[in-house]
């Protein structure tokens, strides 16, 4: 997925950055609101993770301001206010979830695959995709019985497609889901990962469209 962390606390922000990135996702990383404003404006997000106090204002404003504009982007919250108005607060401006700090980061990972999980509709973590049978909440993928080891940039590309299961994917809407802002693309980034899913997922698991881009396929082989 597509991330932005909305965080000014360097610490937290790098932590929460590098465990987001380790499970596979990009990230954008910003740490006022207004950066958030501009990034939201330019990029589409599957995720939010935003705090609350922030160096221009409240991340509840940012949030109301989201879902007023009809932007309907899943938010997480990450704060150190622990009241349950404070909560109620987050929840009834929009939020999807609702983490208090300090937490462990495997829980954020947790929460962050199940947030993605209801708004694909699909609340169950084990899904059939042609051949295929998918965990998204432990990333793992089983062809005929046995089990396929993906890296997490595989599995960051891979998740696109099966999200999108027989849709065509530009190479553009896939370089978003392997880069952050600012990060350098080599040419042949997309054929080299779309290359090595086939050599483990099958020759035929994703079909090129030339000129246009890549869809999975979802008939059983």
């Amino acid at each position: 997925m597509r991330v932005l962390l909305v965080e000014d606390a360097v610490g937290l922000g790098e932590a929460v950055r590098d465990q987001t990135m380790e499970d596979g996702h990009a990230v954008d990383w910003v740490q006022t609101l207004g950066f958030a404003e501009a990034s939201v404006q330019t990029t589409a997000y599957d995720l939010i993770l935003l705090d609350l106090v922030l160096p221009d204002g409240h991340g509840f404003g940012f949030l109301r301001k989201l879902r007023t504009n009809g932007n309907t982007t899943p938010v997480i919250i990450l704060t150190a206010r622990d009241q349950v108005s404070d909560r109620i607060e987050g929840l009834n401006a929009g939020a999807d979830d609702y983490l208090v700090k300090p937490f462990d980061l495997s829980e954020l990972s947790a929460r962050v695959a199940a947030v993605a999980r209801r708004y694909r509709g699909n609340p169950s973590p084990l899904i059939r995709v042609g051949h295929l049978e998918v965990d998204l909440g432990d990333h793992r993928v089983i062809r005929n019985g046995q089990p396929v080891e993906l890296t997490a940039r595989e599995w960051a590309l891979f998740e696109g497609f099966i999200q999108r299961p027989g849709m065509l994917l530009s190479r553009s809407q896939l370089e978003d889901r392997l880069y952050a802002f600012g990060a350098e693309i080599e040419s042949n980034t997309i054929e080299v990962y779309v290359s090595r899913l086939r050599k483990k997922l099958g020759k035929d698991a994703i079909i090129t469209v030339r000129g246009m881009g890549y869809r999975l396929d979802t008939h059983d082989q």
